[in-house]
């Protein structure tokens, strides 16, 4: 579990961040094994992968991947708090915030490529376009929760951080038939408290990130610095403005690509 942190810890490692160098050569780097865990596409609906700028197909996920966090020997009864998953498979994750974007394209690049997403979404931004969240997720996407009202958790008394996640938890159950076992705390900040409410409310796991996309490119908040297996990319809301969300996540996935890894499911992962 990641030592609890409050806006202003959270503030320290963002001005910390730094870019996310390229792999050279990703099959040296991971190995062969690796390497043959994925398997390319070969369905007619993959081979429009040059029309959403990729140079060739995303692999696949390995078929069997690792058994959720939340099943390991030694869970404790607060939900961990993650940034990547500890796994060898050759798989990093891409998850998006808020939910006020609503790019249809978006949509038909999830469709058309089997891309694994996980939505972590606000009720203040999300509720307006429900609908849109509503087809991501008959596509497969992952619908989580960010709260009601996107405030900072950390520091506010148990029962207001209560509110809203559990209050997301059954507005999400209402609108979209989904209860998250996920919870993302706005701007990564929590506290004691959070956890708690978070186990109160149904969560199994925090959900943060080591990699984010950033006008500056992809950058990380500690250790190595390049996309490696298991990493949970962050495809902020308020990166690089000039780019749509297709565009942004077309940027993470060529990173992937080149770096030998393909995208996975997290829910299958945490």
């Amino acid at each position: 579990m990641r030592r609890v942190r409050g806006p202003a810890a959270v503030l320290a490692s963002a001005l910390l961040l730094t870019g996310c160098a390229q792999s050279v050569d990703p099959i040296e780097r991971l190995g062969k094994k690796a390497a043959e865990g994925v398997r390319p596409h070969r369905t007619a609906a993959d081979l429009g992968y040059r029309h959403w700028g990729l140079a060739r197909p995303l692999a696949r996920s390995p078929v069997h991947p690792a058994r959720p966090l939340a099943d390991h020997p030694g869970t404790h009864e607060l939900p961990p708090v993650a940034d990547r998953v500890p796994t060898r498979d050759p798989v990093v994750f891409l998850t998006y915030d808020d939910g006020a974007e609503r790019d249809p394209r978006f949509v038909d690049m999830v469709r058309e490529l089997r891309l694994p997403v996980s939505l972590f979404l606000t009720d203040g931004l999300a509720a307006p376009g429900h609908g849109h969240s509503a087809r991501l997720r008959d596509l497969g996407a992952g619908i989580q929760n960010h709260t009601v009202g996107h405030r900072a958790p950390a520091g506010l008394p148990y029962a207001e951080q209560r509110a809203e996640i559990c209050g997301q938890q059954d507005r999400l159950r209402t609108r979209l038939g989904v209860r998250p076992r996920l919870f993302r705390p706005p701007h990564g900040s929590y506290d004691p408290v959070t956890l708690r409410a978070a186990a109160d409310c149904g969560i199994s796991a925090l959900v943060l990130w080591r990699v984010m996309l950033t006008p500056a490119g992809l950058t990380c908040t500690h250790g190595p610095r390049r996309l490696r297996p298991g990493d949970i990319v962050l495809v902020a809301p308020d990166g690089p403005t000039d780019l749509s969300l297709r565009e942004r996540t077309v940027r993470v996935l060529r990173a992937a690509q080149q770096e030998g890894l393909t995208v996975g499911r997290l829910e299958d992962y945490l």
